[in-house]
């Protein structure tokens, strides 16, 4: 009697197919421990039957519910689909944070301390089991003398033409991800912000330089000092970044902003 066929795999490219995203949909979704494919002799990525199934459920969370990557990642974990994501994990601003520390010789308590967060938040970030806000990132770069854009894929090189799946990308926060459109030696720094229902910056926080902001679908509640405004699709917002900011999704589907600082301060 013959032994049973093992499970067949299939390559990015056909699960991109049959679960209807794109290639580079599905690595930024690997990167946040959403799946975890095997890999072949020449390293290309294998995917189970099971993994279709699961990259499916992603998709209908992402079109029927507006949620963006990191806010499907989260619900999965909460319907207990998907595990933690692994120590060193791709991508993960985990992997940054830990290395920018340990060059300095300083401990996790010594860090959380000075930057105002707790031992176990910190040491959850490094180990990519949890993700950080907006303001936590700026206290974190400020506190070790650098900006967020050094926690994207600096292994991406510049170039004038950025289609969709070459833009660097940060997830700051549940629900909040920081698709950074140009870089280089540039005096503005453009991002797609996309920002799940009910998510945002977290507390306030200020910089040097100015903000210009472009409401491309969905809603925006910003926050300058006492002043709240309430933008939505086609509303376009300048302010100044030294004013103590804030800001969510009060919306119910994603809400996606064109968001340009001057001169680049992330």
């Amino acid at each position: 009697m013959k032994p049973a066929n093992p499970e067949p795999y299939l390559k990015i490219g056909d699960v991109a197919r049959l679960v209807g995203v794109s290639p580079s949909v599905i690595r930024s979704w690997e990167s946040l421990g959403l799946t975890r494919p095997r890999r072949s002799a020449s390293k290309y990525r294998l995917y189970s039957a099971e993994d279709v199934t699961l990259l499916k459920r992603a998709r209908f969370l992402r079109r029927v519910r507006g949620l963006n990557a990191p806010a499907i990642v989260q619900t999965l974990k909460r319907e207990g689909l998907v595990r933690p994501t692994p120590n060193g994990a791709p991508g993960a601003i985990g992997v940054h944070l830990r290395q920018l520390r340990t060059k300095r010789a300083l401990s996790l308590a010594q860090v959380a301390r000075s930057v105002g967060i707790s031992l176990g938040f910190l040491s959850a970030l490094e180990r990519s089991h949890m993700s950080a806000s907006v303001s936590t990132l700026r206290k974190l770069a400020r506190f070790y003398k650098t900006n967020i854009l050094d926690f994207f894929d600096a292994a991406k090189s510049q170039s004038r033409v950025v289609p969709p799946g070459g833009r660097k990308v940060l997830e700051a926060g549940p629900g909040v991800r920081m698709e950074l459109l140009a870089w280089g030696n540039t005096v503005m720094e453009p991002h797609l912000f996309r920002i799940a229902p009910r998510a945002g910056s977290g507390e306030s926080y200020a910089h040097e330089g100015e903000e210009f902001l472009y409401i491309l679908r969905g809603q925006l509640q910003i926050s300058l000092h006492d002043e709240e405004y309430q933008l939505k699709s086609g509303d376009s917002f300048y302010f100044e970044s030294a004013t103590p900011h804030r800001w969510e999704n009060p919306g119910r589907a994603e809400t996606w902003v064109l968001w340009v600082n001057t001169p680049p301060t992330f």
